[in-house]
């Protein structure tokens, strides 16, 4: 790094770095489902309905999975401090207008930029990760950023309801805004200034096109399937020119000299598998922190609370474990962490099938417990052994390619399993039996992930 940072020593200064990015990563995945505890607030305030409220937590979802393939650009065309102001910039914009929202559709607009942020800010947090740290220190890097991909966004609805209940949705916001404006000064001192890797590299809209398309078209479609029938148009349309798209922006990106994502990732047998084993773990997991509140709520007849406890194990296990795995996998090897990790999650997530309306809940909070230990001990050691055998030339666009298509599998996940609960639960032959389906979905992609793991993971 060049000489202008006030941290002086090149290790400090991609600590330094690597701290900013990763808490603005973890602001931005805390701010996606913090907003869901703040729903009722926000919709009696502007008076709008639930089903247009929704659109506050699915558009950023959208929004976040279009914008990751740009990461690749973003990162040839400017240099890391450039990168990063810009994605604060998005942030700090986005955090003033959602304080300042007149209205529902100004709330939004503010959403969708803080999603532009962190789209652009989580594929560089995994660069930083995988090639400005030792070789065998990169999963304990990886661990340490896990913080921000599965705590921040586990205790978000926890934040998001006490400061509801203490001071108004808006203050969320506020505490956002002050958050971003801190990372930002911190950036001018901290990130010294250098060249950017290609400074004449160009966007090719076709792609980018293609690439919008392609992921939004299938992350709508999953999330609409939640709440259509399945030959609803709502769902096959977006469905089938998602994949159209997406087929189209692979293709070109084998034919054109600057292709938003090098598909020389591919080339990889180590990238591969771990890409597989991710969207594997995806589907499996995401959808649990919205299973478990109906479930506890809906069937068990328990409060938001309980559902909060119940789920709380695994929101701590996100904050030690992460950091834990990343440092064992450095330690001892990938395989005997993600074996005892994969067994967990399997064992955890097939005992859950089994739970019904007379459960303890400290007996569900137990199956939980073992099932976000699993994920926990799984995540941070795939993308960083996933993203290890690749050229350091193209490891952005490993991570932004495998972010935006996890995204798309949580969003395939979680729909079926809320639509499994909606559609079974008028007809079943038993109250726990939708609930029960839904865990069984979760229960077949976790020993999947465990057996391709088993198979493919050395």
């Amino acid at each position: 790094m060049a000489a202008t940072s006030m941290i002086k020593g090149e290790r400090a200064q991609v600590y330094a770095l690597f701290a900013i990015v990763m808490l603005a990563g973890a602001f931005g995945n805390l701010s996606q489902t913090a907003v869901n505890a703040m729903m009722p607030g926000i919709l009696g305030e502007f008076g709008v309905d639930v089903g247009l409220g929704q659109w506050l937590t699915t558009s950023y979802m959208l929004v976040l999975g279009v914008t990751v393939p740009v990461a690749t650009f973003f990162s040839r065309r400017f240099s890391i401090r450039q990168h990063v102001f810009i994605a604060l910039g998005f942030f700090c914009a986005g955090s003033l207008l959602d304080c300042i929202a007149v209205d529902f559709w100004m709330l939004l607009g503010g959403r969708v930029l803080q999603a532009v942020s962190t789209g652009l800010l989580m594929p560089l947090m995994q660069t930083i990760a995988m090639t400005k740290f030792p070789t065998d220190r990169r999963s304990t890097a990886m661990g340490i950023a896990g913080i921000a991909m599965g705590f921040a966004p586990n205790i978000g609805p926890t934040i998001g309801g006490a400061m509801i209940f203490s001071f108004g949705w808006r203050s969320f916001f506020y505490l956002l805004l002050a958050a971003v404006i801190v990372l930002a000064a911190a950036t001018a001192l901290c990130i010294a200034a250098e060249k950017p890797a290609d400074g004449a590299a160009k966007l090719d809209a076709v792609s980018l096109m293609q690439s919008t398309l392609g992921f939004g078209g299938l992350l709508l479609a999953f999330s609409n399937a939640s709440g259509f029938a399945l030959t609803s148009p709502f769902i096959w349309v977006p469905l089938v020119l998602g994949i159209l798209f997406l087929v189209l922006f692979v293709r070109r990106q084998n034919r054109v000299d600057d292709p938003l994502i090098n598909m020389g990732i591919f080339k990889s047998r180590q990238f591969t598998s771990g890409f597989m084993a991710l969207n594997f773990l995806h589907a499996s997991f995401m959808g649990i922190t919205l299973v478990i509140p109906l479930y506890i709520e809906g069937l068990c007849g328990g409060t938001s609370l309980d559902a909060g406890i119940v789920l709380l194990p695994g929101t701590l296990a996100a904050l030690f474990l992460n950091p834990v795995a990343g440092a064992l996998v450095d330690r001892i090897g990938i395989r005997p962490v993600v074996m005892v990790s994969g067994v967990l999650l399997a064992f955890g997530s097939i005992i859950m099938v089994f739970v019904d309306e007379n459960t303890p809940l400290f007996v569900t909070m137990l199956f939980q417990a073992f099932r976000a230990f699993g994920v926990s001990g799984l995540m941070a050691p795939l993308i960083s052994w996933s993203l290890a055998d690749l050229p350091r030339s193209i490891v952005t666009d490993g991570s932004s390619f495998c972010i935006a298509v996890r995204q798309a599998c949580a969003s395939l996940g979680t729909s079926a399993m809320v639509y499994l609960i909606t559609v079974v639960s008028p007809t079943a032959a038993t109250p726990a039996l939708a609930y029960q389906l839904a865990f069984a979905f979760s229960a077949v992609f976790a020993v999947l992930t465990f057996a391709y793991i088993v198979v493919r993971v050395k």
